[in-house]
């Protein structure tokens, strides 16, 4: 795991701060979405699908850094949209980065390679770059050619200034799973901190309904994809616990933490978390304490929950996990590179 150690010790003391100040529900990584205007149209995100008017709006700086004090959390994950189209981005980076916060600005990277003068490299910055495979398989994604050999180009550009680049990855149905082991190596030689993978979840919004993977189907792939890596014989570097990747393959049954990964955006607090939409509060504290968490996760049998395995929800699970003392060491030598 390429979590550098710094931050890696950074959360752990939050984590164990927050438990010995009794709080039974708090935020790890904040999604702040400053726009969700995008210049490509994948077919699995419902982000683009808001009306013209939301879309042509941004969060301002000051709007940022409210919403960063309120919630706490240590991480902030900025997607979209795409971040790169907001016009104030860097100045918000920059802000953020004096908080001392953890970002991993999120991007397609059409724009990334001819934004980069824009920023300064930090180990409080990560860009995150999405990629879902090889050239053809990513490209048909995307719904448009060329964008994998742009988004290659643009890491090669911002690991050669100085920056930290990592890899953001869906998994759909219908993925080949030898050319996705195959995607994972090839990711290894461009020098990148760092993959993160999830299972896609059905946006409500989102135009392709059919690619979405029930529960028994995402551990079943997973199982397959992760087998060399559970083995031992490839060295792919995630940027997950490895308890996380232990749920996606089966080997552990998590409820899911929504609070975990509260969202900010445009149209304020989202209820009760990034992939559902049942309203908005204006405050943090208004989310926590007004949203009924019993109506959310598998255990709930609310049927929007019923096959998510996505990272926003069980992560943060697994980081509680992590600070078990019988899993402390698996979590702290995954983070040394020694598993």
């Amino acid at each position: 795991m390429t979590i550098n150690l710094q931050q890696a010790m950074d959360i752990g003391k939050y984590l164990v701060t927050q438990r010995l100040l009794g709080r039974k529900r708090f935020p790890l990584v904040l999604m702040l979405e400053p726009l969700f205007r995008c210049n490509l149209a994948c077919t699995g995100c419902g982000k683009i699908q808001h009306p013209t008017d939301i879309l042509k709006q941004n969060l301002t700086p000051e709007q940022c850094f409210k919403a960063v004090e309120e919630c706490g959390a240590p991480v902030v994950s900025i997607p979209g949209g795409e971040p790169l189209l907001h016009p104030q981005i860097a100045e918000i980076v920059k802000g953020l980065v004096e908080r001392k916060k953890y970002i991993y600005l999120c991007t397609n990277g059409l724009l990334l390679e001819k934004s980069l003068d824009k920023f300064q490299p930090s180990p409080y910055l990560t860009f995150t770059v999405h990629l879902d495979g090889l050239r053809e398989w990513h490209d048909r994604c995307v719904d448009r050619k060329g964008v994998f050999d742009t988004a290659v180009k643009a890491i090669k550009a911002a690991k050669a200034k100085g920056f930290r680049v990592a890899t953001n990855t869906t998994i759909f149905e219908g993925v080949d799973p030898k050319q996705t082991q195959e995607f994972f190596d090839f990711l290894g030689t461009l020098n990148i901190d760092g993959m993160t993978i999830s299972p896609g979840y059905s946006y409500d919004w989102a135009p392709d309904q059919e690619h979405f993977l029930g529960r028994e189907q995402t551990r079943a792939l997973f199982r397959e994809i992760l087998a060399p890596f559970k083995a031992g014989e490839k060295k792919w570097d995630f940027n997950h616990n490895p308890l996380f990747l232990d749920f996606l393959t089966g080997e552990k049954d998590y409820e899911c933490t929504p609070w975990g990964s509260p969202s900010y955006s445009v149209l304020g607090w989202q209820k009760p978390c990034y992939l559902l939409n049942e309203g908005y509060y204006s405050t943090f504290k208004e989310l926590l304490e007004k949203t009924d968490w019993s109506e959310y996760g598998h255990n709930s049998g609310n049927p929007k929950c019923a096959d998510c395995m996505v990272h926003c929800g069980y992560e943060p699970t697994a980081a509680l996990d992590a600070m078990q003392p019988k899993n402390m060491a698996r979590s702290l030598g995954s983070v040394l590179g020694m598993n």
